[in-house]
């Protein structure tokens, strides 16, 4: 995992010092190397900040290129079938130099093209590839989004890199806020893909990539993959020892490196599961877990349960009130901002596990894959017709509306609708706030899945695509620490996906699919605890007079966007998770605006 960035001129050419200077405000995502390339135009600028651990000799150094056929390429990831693919190209007659994985990426694209390339690809990945006999540039992103990738396009220029920070240190990016990014940070918690908190730079999308014409200056953004749904049916259990085969490989795919990985361990299913597996390809697992002080949830306890289980060498830290502490600090490490309440804790876990491993595994997807969440299961009774006259009623009714509303409301945590939001916003910026506030839920929701899928999707395009893998990449990353994430394989939720929810899914037993693999594999006090989120106790977000110090005479109050009578509001109500929101856009604004440079 490292950080790229790049910068192409439509006539002009790029300046190199202050290209590397952009390079490097990235060096935490990859402090062990730094490259560029420039073309011999001058026009083409790619680099790179590297995190190695695959080949670890200077072979391994990026942006990687094939000079007589000027093709470069920058990648931020892992190719975890990199070893198939090399296997198959060497067989066409491709000879490597390198034991890389991102070799791979030039030779398969000479070979496959890139639509070819990006069927093949199994991994977590955000790649620039420069193709100068073709005068083509490529950007892309993995199917889920694990990795990031931004970028600015204007008539001179396009400029794009791993976080907006690189972007916004060329200069020439006008320091323009969204401001309906803006107001659907407090809906949804983030500023959804496409757009971000500035103007003139976009997001590109999980499963999309981009193509610049440099000859004719036009790009082209398409989806190259989308999640297919099936209604085939087979025996649960049978499925249930398949997804154990598939989860198994992936995991022995996701271990693939020169250097030690870890993982995280919560003693829920989704970690204890990667440590079993773990486990079972070595002979000690090094495992990282948070656990909180005075808090009789405290996850930390059953991590050491299952460590014990396995064998595992578990490192643990306790927080406490004072985690509240880093809210300032973590502005610079989301350059833009997310308000999940987990970016506080997995940043100190992140900094625990940086001091032992370069890498660790983590269960992100698990959930959203074996339906796993409180609200799917509430989604699901609310929803699910009983009987064909109930489903007959549901086809008549559009409860599309309904659905989303449901929706934004499990995901809210501090809800702001469109009435909210006009009375946060002074007069001034009311015309920012949209229309249907909910439109990129609307957009997600595909009427013609079950209740069940219907929400699923909604967890990945939305939920997991747009709060949960960012929020873990920026955590980890702010250490140089790679997480990898082996529920993500793609090929296990076309696995998945493939067969009715009635196979996968049932109401009254936690993660079927996966308990059916672990059940008699680790202490009853594990395989019979309740989910729970990775969250601290909400009295860490409760303290009132922090949110009083902070926000009542703040930028944003001062700055003419946020109404102080709001404010107040909300502190006598002791309204603290929208508290919370604004606390994070606060300190975001302190850190990258100045109070005279908004632009509605």
């Amino acid at each position: 995992m490292c950080g790229i960035v790049g910068w192409v001129e439509r006539t002009g050419t790029v300046e190199s010092t202050l290209f590397n200077t952009m390079r490097d405000t990235l060096a935490h995502r990859g402090p062990d190397g730094a490259g560029s390339h420039f073309s011999a135009d001058g026009r083409v600028a790619l680099g790179h900040r590297r995190l190695a651990f695959i080949d670890l000799s200077d072979a391994g150094l990026q942006p990687m290129g094939l000079t007589h056929d000027d093709l470069w390429v920058t990648l931020n990831g892992e190719i975890y079938n990199y070893r198939e693919l090399r296997s198959e190209l060497r067989k066409l007659g491709y000879v490597f130099k390198t034991q890389t994985d991102t070799e791979v990426l030039l030779h398969g694209h000479l070979q496959w093209g890139m639509d070819g390339l990006l069927k093949r690809l199994k991994g977590m990945f955000a790649f620039a590839l420069f193709d100068g006999n073709n005068e083509r540039l490529h950007l892309v992103r993995d199917r889920f989004g694990i990795k990031p990738l931004y970028y600015y396009f204007s008539e001179d220029r396009i400029i794009f890199a791993s976080e907006l920070k690189a972007i916004m240190a060329s200069g020439t990016v006008p320091k323009e806020v969204d401001m309906q990014g803006f107001a659907d940070y407090f809906v949804y918690r983030y500023v959804p893909s496409p757009g971000t908190i500035w103007r003139s730079v976009s997001k590109l999308p999980p499963a999309h990539r981009l193509e610049l014409d440099l000859t004719a200056w036009r790009t082209s953004v398409q989806e190259y993959w989308n999640l297919k749904f099936g209604c085939q049916r087979t025996d649960p259990h049978h499925l249930a020892a398949e997804i154990g085969q598939i989860f198994s490989s992936a995991v022995h795919e996701h271990s693939r490196s020169d250097v030690e990985i870890g993982s995280f361990l919560s003693g829920g299913y989704d970690s204890s599961a990667i440590v079993l597996e773990m486990a079972a390809l070595q002979q000690k697992v090094k495992a990282f877990s948070i656990g909180f002080k005075d808090w009789e949830q405290s996850e930390d306890e059953y991590a050491r349960i299952v460590a014990n289980e396995v064998g595992a060498d578990l490192h643990a830290v306790k927080a406490g009130p004072e985690l509240f502490d880093l809210l300032p600090q973590m502005a610079d490490v989301y350059d833009e901002p997310i308000a999940d309440i987990s970016i506080l804790p997995t940043f100190l876990v992140s900094q625990l596990a940086a001091s032992q491993v370069k890498a660790v595994m983590s269960g992100e997807g698990a959930d959203e894959l074996f339906g796993g969440y409180g609200w799917q299961k509430e989604y699901y009774s609310r929803w699910h017709p009983v009987n064909w006259s109930e489903r007959l009623r549901l086809l008549l009714k559009d409860r599309a509306s309904s659905a989303v509303n449901d929706y934004a409301g499990f995901m809210a945590m501090g809800l702001f609708d469109a009435d909210e939001l006009r009375r946060m916003l002074t007069e001034e910026h009311q015309s920012s706030i949209r229309d249907d506030v909910n439109w990129f839920y609307r957009k997600h929701l595909n009427r013609d899945l079950s209740p069940l899928r219907s929400v699923q999707q909604m967890d990945i395009k939305c939920f997991m695509g747009e709060l949960v893998l960012t929020k873990i990449d920026r955590a980890s990353m702010a250490h140089s620490l790679e997480v990898r994430v082996p529920f993500l394989d793609h090929e296990l939720f076309e696995k998945v996906f493939q067969y009715t929810e009635e196979i996968c899914f049932k109401a009254d037993e936690t993660k079927f699919l996966l308990r059916e693999n672990i059940k008699h594999r680790l202490p009853k006090e594990i395989i019979d605890r309740s989910k729970q989120g990775f969250v601290g106790p909400d009295s860490f977000y409760m303290d009132i007079d922090r949110y009083r110090e902070l926000l009542l005479n703040g930028n944003l109050v001062s700055s003419g966007i946020v109404q102080s009578a709001y404010v107040s509001r909300l502190i006598d109500n002791a309204d603290h998770w929208r508290l919370w929101k604004l606390a994070v856009m606060e300190n975001w604004w302190r850190r990258w605006m100045d109070d005279k440079q908004l632009h509605s």
